[in-house]
């Protein structure tokens, strides 16, 4: 009995390792065979979705620009102090060339109610990027009432000197 246990002992220590081998093999297998098939899935799908992508989107239109007339416009100080000027130079963006036709009729009424606006500034009023980020958002409404149905995207600055 004792001679029958060291032979079953040395064929269970050698099929534990060929047991242990195999397991390993099978995992590496699977794992390498997982990370290929997600690895080319990943490649074809993104390769058909992007091609679709560039296909359907046409290119974009570049912006029309509407030039306003320079305006300069006292600011309101406190009395005693030195008067101030605003000198401004702005130009309108518009989406398409047709508004640019449509608006043009209407820029007296624009450069009426800019005047009208900047005349109430004070100094502090575009003191920094802050205020003249709002300057621009104000006179953007103001622009968009001015020529509704026209939509103007954005009123930019060519040139603001306070003096």
């Amino acid at each position: 009995m004792a001679d029958s246990e060291p032979a079953e002992g040395a064929d269970g220590a050698d099929a534990i390792p060929a047991k242990k081998g195999k397991l390993k093999l099978i995992i590496a297998l699977v794992g390498f065979v997982a990370i290929l098939g997600g690895g080319g899935g990943w490649f074809f799908f993104m390769r058909g979705h992007g091609e679709e992508a560039h296909a359907e989107a046409p290119p974009p239109k570049p912006p029309s620009f509407v030039e306003v007339p320079d305006m300069m416009v006292n600011l309101v100080g406190a009395p005693g102090e030195r008067v101030q000027y605003l000198r401004v130079k702005i130009v309108l963006e518009v989406k398409e060339e047709k508004q640019v036709e449509a608006i043009k009729p209407n820029l007296p009424r624009v450069t009426d109610l800019f005047q009208t606006y900047l005349r109430e500034l004070r100094p502090s009023d575009i003191n920094g990027s802050a205020g003249l980020f709002r300057l621009k958002e104000e006179l953007t409404k103001r622009v968009n009432n001015a020529v509704a149905p026209q939509v103007v995207s954005a009123v930019l600055f060519k040139e603001i000197v306070v003096q």
